[in-house]
C-alpha cells in the first residue's frame, strides 16, 4: 500500500456524531454520492433533527408546535436510507480502531466519520438545584420554558445579553411577563457586535420595556431570584440562564483529536491530531469546527444556522472526495446570522472584535434602521443591519471582493439617500 493509499478511507461505512442541521446536512450529501455505503447518524436526543432558531421565538411563543420546526417531513427523513442511532450521545471516538463508543454502552465501527456534536450551554454553579431556571439549547428546554412564561404575569429574570437570552427575553414580555436582563459586560452582545452597537440593542429592549442592566455581578442563584453582588435580590418567578455555549468535545477526551475551543481542523474541514497530522477520514463541521477560514485570514469557530448547513455539506463533499484521491475545497465562506427581537430584524455578515473601528453609514439608530460597518486593518471585517436587510445583503460582494475599509465605505455611504 502506497503513502497516498493509506490516508484514502474507503466508505463502507461512515458515521455522522450529531443529529442537528450540520449532522442532516453531512447525512443528505453522502446520500447523494452512490459509492458510500451505510449511513449512521448519532444523537443524544430521541428527536430527528430540527430548526434551533424558532426555540427562542415562535415556538417558545406558543405560535408555532413542534411540527412546524422539524428540518425534514417524516417521510423524507424515512426516506433518506440512514440508521438513525438517537438518544444516545457519543462518548469517546478510538482513531486506532476506528470505532465510537456510545452511552447506551455499544460502538459503532467507522470508514469515515464527520464530527457535528455542536455546543453545551453554560451553566452557573449550583443551576440545576433549581427547578424554575431554565436554559434554552434544546426542543425539551424551549418547550419547558414555554410552560412557564406563557400564561403571562411573571417576574422573569434573564441572565446573559446574548442573542438567545435577548430573544427569548423579547419573546416574554411580548407574552406579557415582566422581564429582567442582567448582563456582565458594560453593554449586550459585546462579543458579536462590539459595545456600541451592542448598547443600540438594549436601547430596543428598553424601549419596549424590558429592563436591561449591564455591568453586574451575579453573587448566587435563591429560590426566590438572583442575588447580586452587594446583597440586591432580583426577584424571579423564572429565572433563563443564557450565558453561551461550548463546543461539545469533552467526549473526546483522549482521542488524540487536537481541541481548542472546538476540533481543530485545516481549512478543508479535515480534523487535526494533537501531532500536527492530519486524520484520514475524520471531519468536523458546525458549531464544534474550528478552522482557518482563508476569506478572512484568520482561524474561527462560527456558531450560526448557515454555517452549520454549509459545513455539514462541505466537510460529507471532502470526506467523499479524498476517498476518491481527488482535490479538497477549502471552507473559505463569508459568516452571516440573523435574530429577531420584537419587531426588529438584526442581522451580521463577517466577522466583529471589540477593537473593530465602526461606522454608521446608512440610516441612524434613532431611527431603529441602520447599517453599520465594521473595521480591521484597513479591511472591511463586518456588516451589521438592523432593519435594513438590502443594506445589509449589498454588502456581500464587498466581503467577497476582500474590499478595502475605504472601499466599503465609500461604496455604502448614502445607501439611505
Amino acid at each position: 500500500m502506497t503513502e497516498t493509499d493509506a490516508t484514502r478511507p474507503s466508505l463502507d461505512r461512515v458515521v455522522v456524531v450529531g443529529a442537528s442541521l450540520a449532522g442532516l446536512r453531512a447525512a443528505e450529501t453522502l446520500r447523494q454520492h452512490d459509492h458510500v455505503g451505510s449511513v449512521v447518524v448519532v444523537g443524544d436526543e430521541v428527536h430527528r433533527p430540527y430548526d434551533r432558531p424558532p426555540l427562542s421565538k415562535k415556538l417558545l411563543s406558543g405560535e408555532w408546535e413542534p411540527d412546524r420546526i422539524h428540518l425534514r417531513q417524516p417521510e423524507v427523513f424515512d426516506e433518506l436510507d440512514v440508521e438513525w442511532r438517537l438518544g444516545s450521545a457519543a462518548t469517546g471516538l478510538d482513531l486506532d480502531a476506528r470505532t465510537v463508543a456510545l452511552a447506551d454502552g455499544t460502538s459503532i465501527p467507522f470508514d469515515g466519520a464527520i464530527i457535528a456534536t455542536g455546543a453545551t450551554p453554560r451553566r452557573l454553579p449550583d443551576q440545576e438545584r433549581f427547578g424554575h431556571i431554565h436554559e434554552l439549547r434544546s426542543l425539551d428546554d424551549a418547550l419547558a420554558l414555554r410552560r412557564e412564561i406563557t400564561p403571562g404575569g411573571r417576574r422573569v429574570v434573564v441572565v446573559g445579553a446574548g442573542f438567545i437570552g435577548l430573544e427569548a427575553a423579547a419573546t416574554a414580555k411580548a407574552l406579557g411577563n415582566d422581564v429582567v436582563v442582567l448582563e456582565g459586560a458594560p453593554a449586550p452582545l459585546i462579543r458579536g457586535l462590539g459595545t456600541e452597537m451592542g448598547e443600540a440593542i438594549a436601547e430596543l429592549h428598553r424601549a419596549h420595556g424590558v429592563d436591561v442592566r449591564c455591568d453586574v455581578r451575579i453573587d448566587a442563584l435563591a429560590p426566590d431570584g438572583v442575588r447580586l453582588v452587594g446583597g440586591e435580590l432580583v426577584a424571579a418567578d423564572v429565572v433563563v440562564v443564557g450565558i453561551g455555549v461550548a463546543p461539545a468535545t469533552r467526549w473526546l477526551d483522549g482521542s488524540g483529536l487536537e481541541v481548542r475551543d472546538g476540533i481543530v481542523c485545516d481549512a478543508n474541514l479535515q480534523a487535526i491530531a494533537s501531532s500536527g497530522a492530519l486524520v484520514p477520514g475524520v471531519f468536523a463541521a458546525g458549531d464544534v469546527a474550528r478552522w482557518p477560514n482563508g476569506l478572512f485570514d484568520e482561524e474561527m469557530r462560527v456558531e450560526h444556522w448557515t454555517n452549520a448547513a454549509e459545513q455539514g455539506a462541505q466537510a460529507a463533499n471532502n470526506l467523499v472526495h479524498l476517498a476518491a484521491g481527488e482535490a479538497l475545497e477549502p471552507y473559505a465562506a463569508l459568516p452571516f446570522f440573523w435574530s429577531d427581537q420584537f419587531e426588529h430584524r438584526i442581522q451580521f455578515l463577517g466577522r466583529s472584535a471589540v477593537d473593530d473601528e465602526v461606522r454608521i453609514v446608512a440610516g441612524s439608530v434613532a431611527d431603529a434602521k441602520f447599517l453599520a460597518l465594521y473595521g480591521r486593518r484597513g479591511r472591511l471585517h463586518g456588516a451589521l443591519g438592523v432593519n435594513a436587510p438590502r443594506w445589509v445583503m449589498s454588502t456581500r460582494k464587498l466581503f467577497l471582493e476582500r474590499a478595502s475599509w475605504d472601499e466599503a465605505v465609500a461604496a455604502t455611504s448614502g445607501l439611505d439617500a
